[in-house]
């Protein structure tokens, strides 16, 4: 028999909130599932593990990218199926795997819903499950964070994606796999588990969660006018064709810059690093999707 765990993040909302999130459940035929509360999402890995502890194998997460990100950084590799609850923002990997941002509906796909193995990336020893990134889209995310994103929901990156053009280029060097793949001055790099970032603008199109390589973007752009076709470039077609962007793919992703630089794990802001070592772990989680005549 399943047994049923909530992670929620209470200081998100969707839909008829909490209340309505346990009213859903015991409809469903689950009255008492495990319930653990986070005032902040770095609360949440320590509960994500105790749920798996105390014997849950379906998690539910309710959260934004940041709890989201966390818990999968904690219990990857462990025999527990993840049912993601998106309550907020940019909702990366909901919108990603086709999760409907609907409260009822999310439910019904992390108890009826198909299983899927996904492989995670993996940056400087913190996982990810839809992408990371060093520069301009790190600088974005954290100027974007809470009461920004409180007030103006995704507007809020609208802003601050203006702001962090004015974000001077470092001197990058990457290797994949251990050969030599770019060395000059760049904005932003990012690593892609899979294809769509915040706002619905697809990165890496041909990006697969489950083949075991990380996609590689390097935008080299230097100003807002710049950054202004790189981005119109990714909203009516794919970076790829950019002449201020350059792509790969590979295992192991190892870049050096020649300052520290902010990065950020799935929407998450961190501090400001040099040198930066990723790779991936194939299959390391599964989630809660929807069902395929469904999609």
């Amino acid at each position: 028999m399943t047994s049923v765990a909530v992670i929620a993040h209470k200081n998100k909302t969707l839909g008829g909130g909490l209340v309505e999130l346990r009213r859903v459940l015991a409809e469903r035929g689950f009255p008492d599932p495990l319930w653990y509360e986070v005032p902040k999402s770095r609360k949440a890995p320590s509960r994500a593990r105790q749920a798996v502890a105390d014997g849950a194998d379906l998690l539910f997460i309710w959260g934004g990218d940041g709890t989201i990100q966390r818990c999968v950084d904690a219990v990857a590799g462990e025999a527990v199926n993840l049912a993601i609850l998106p309550a907020g923002t940019a909702n990366l990997l909901a919108n990603n795997l086709g999760v409907p941002i609907d409260l009822s509906a999310a439910v019904d796909v992390g108890l009826y819903g198909d299983r899927r193995r996904l492989d995670v990336g993996v940056l400087n020893g913190e996982r990810f499950a839809v992408m990371a990134g060093v520069g301009f889209d790190a600088i974005m995310m954290r100027d974007a964070d809470g009461e920004l994103k409180g007030h103006f929901g995704r507007l809020a990156y609208v802003w601050s994606g203006v702001r962090a053009t004015h974000m001077t280029s470092r001197k990058v060097r990457i290797a994949i796999d251990g050969e030599s793949w770019f060395k000059g001055k760049a904005s932003c790099v990012l690593l892609g588990q899979m294809g769509t970032l915040a706002a619905g603008i697809c990165a890496f199109p041909d990006a697969q969660p489950d083949d075991g390589l990380l996609e590689v973007g390097v935008v080299t752009a230097e100003n807002a006018l710049q950054w202004t076709r790189v981005l119109s470039r990714l909203v009516v077609e794919d970076a790829k064709h950019s002449p201020l962007a350059q792509m790969g793919r590979g295992r192991k992703v190892r870049i050096t810059l020649d300052r520290p630089t902010t990065y950020e794990l799935d929407g998450g802001a961190r501090d400001a690093k040099k040198k930066f070592r990723a790779s991936v772990e194939p299959g390391a989680i599964t989630v809660c999707v929807p069902k395929k005549e469904e999609e």
